[in-house]
């Protein structure tokens, strides 16, 4: 009997140490499945190791406004470099037109599925007008609803530059500040990623 109790002993010493090592390894598991979305989680709600860095030059607009909440009316299915003044296009208006149109043709191959326009509350001069028809042939170009546009849209009195998506949601905004070679990458950026338009 004294035989048979020595292997008996060993196998229940094993026995815990077998099972200690199962535990270890389910929780190590649920560890490497459940902590990183526990991770990103509390960073979200706590805001905490969000990382400062952003990959796009304007200022975002995650809100859903659309073309309509801008007051203009559009059913353009590319996607639009659209220049926004609710006054005359003065300087920066004009100049914001400028880069517009060079950031389409910068597009090159793309240059087709995008397309650039200006949206004003007043008619524009007639010196300006025929330059427009002269020099930017392609520029399409809408009337903008001071009331939306005013209720809408900070720093309202200055000209400003958008990206719409093709079902004429506002993208990104700029002021007259832009450098067109930030837009140019951004919308570049946004083609690429963008299945539509």
């Amino acid at each position: 009997m004294g035989v048979a109790t020595g292997p008996l002993d060993m196998s229940e010493g094993k026995a815990p140490r077998g099972r200690a090592w199962g535990r270890l390894q389910l929780i190590l598991i649920l560890l490497v499945v459940v902590g990183p979305m526990l991770l990103a989680t509390g960073m979200y709600k706590l805001q905490f190791w969000v990382p400062e860095g952003r990959s796009y030059h304007g200022e975002m607009i995650g809100n859903g406004q659309s073309l309509a909440d801008l007051g203009v009316q559009s059913d353009d299915q590319r996607w639009q470099l659209l220049v926004t003044t609710p006054k005359d296009c003065a300087v920066d208006c004009q100049q914001l037109v400028y880069l517009a149109r060079q950031i389409n043709i910068g597009l090159a191959r793309d240059a087709g599925r995008a397309s650039h326009a200006l949206a004003s509350t007043e008619p524009l001069s007639g010196e300006y007008l025929a330059r427009i028809e002269r020099e930017y042939p392609q520029l399409q170009r809408y009337a903008l609803d001071p009331t939306r546009y005013g209720a809408t849209i900070p720093n309202r009195g200055e000209a400003q530059l958008w990206i719409v998506d093709p079902h004429g949601n506002l993208v990104l905004r700029y002021d007259a500040r832009a450098k067109g070679k930030d837009v140019l990458n951004d919308l570049r950026h946004l083609l690429k990623l963008s299945n539509i338009g």
